[in-house]
C-alpha cells in the first residue's frame, strides 16, 4: 500500500461521514458510523502505520520549535500523509460534535450545515462560525456539554 493509495482511500472515505452529517444527521446509521469511534480508530491505525512507515525519513533538522523545522517533518510522502490523516480525523470529529451540540441546544440544522462545510474545508474557521452561531443563538460562550434549551 502506497501513501498515495492510502491518501485516496481515507480522503474519499471520510466524505461519507461528512455527507451523513449534512444530509442525515439524525439517521440511525449516522449515529453508528459518524458518532462512534469507528472512523477515528481506522484513521488512527492508518496514522500510526504512516508514522512507522515514514520513520527515519525525516530530515535531521526537523523540529517542533520553528516553522521551518515543522515543514521538514512533512518532506516525505508518509509524513505528509500522517499530517493529512491528522486533519481528516480531527475535522470530522469537530463536525460531529457540532451536529450533536446543535441538536442538544435546539439549533436548526440548516445553520449548522454552513459551519460543517467550513469545518470540512477550513477546520478552525468552521469551528469559529459554529461558535458564533452557538453564542448568538443560545447566548452560550463556554464549551459546557449540558443543553441550555428546555
Amino acid at each position: 500500500m502506497t501513501p498515495d493509495n492510502l491518501f485516496l482511500i481515507f480522503n474519499n472515505g471520510v466524505l461519507l461521514g461528512w455527507l451523513l452529517l449534512v444530509l442525515a444527521p439524525g439517521w440511525e446509521w449516522t449515529q453508528r458510523i459518524v458518532h462512534s469511534f469507528g472512523i477515528p480508530l481506522l484513521v488512527a491505525a492508518a496514522y500510526g502505520f504512516s508514522i512507522l512507515a515514514g520513520s527515519g525519513e525525516a530530515d535531521e533538522n526537523a523540529s517542533f520549535f520553528s516553522l521551518a523545522g515543522v515543514m521538514l517533518f512533512f518532506a516525505s510522502p508518509w509524513s505528509a500523509l500522517a499530517g493529512w490523516l491528522h486533519y481528516l480525523v480531527f475535522d470530522l470529529f469537530v463536525g460531529a460534535w457540532e451536529v450533536r451540540d446543535a441538536r442538544r441546544r435546539g439549533i436548526p440544522h440548516l445553520a449548522v450545515v454552513v459551519c460543517l462545510v467550513f469545518t470540512l474545508m477550513l477546520g478552525p474557521i468552521g469551528l469559529g462560525l459554529y461558535a458564533l452561531v452557538r453564542i448568538f443563538r443560545g447566548r452560550v460562550f463556554g464549551l459546557e456539554e449540558t443543553a441550555e434549551v428546555a
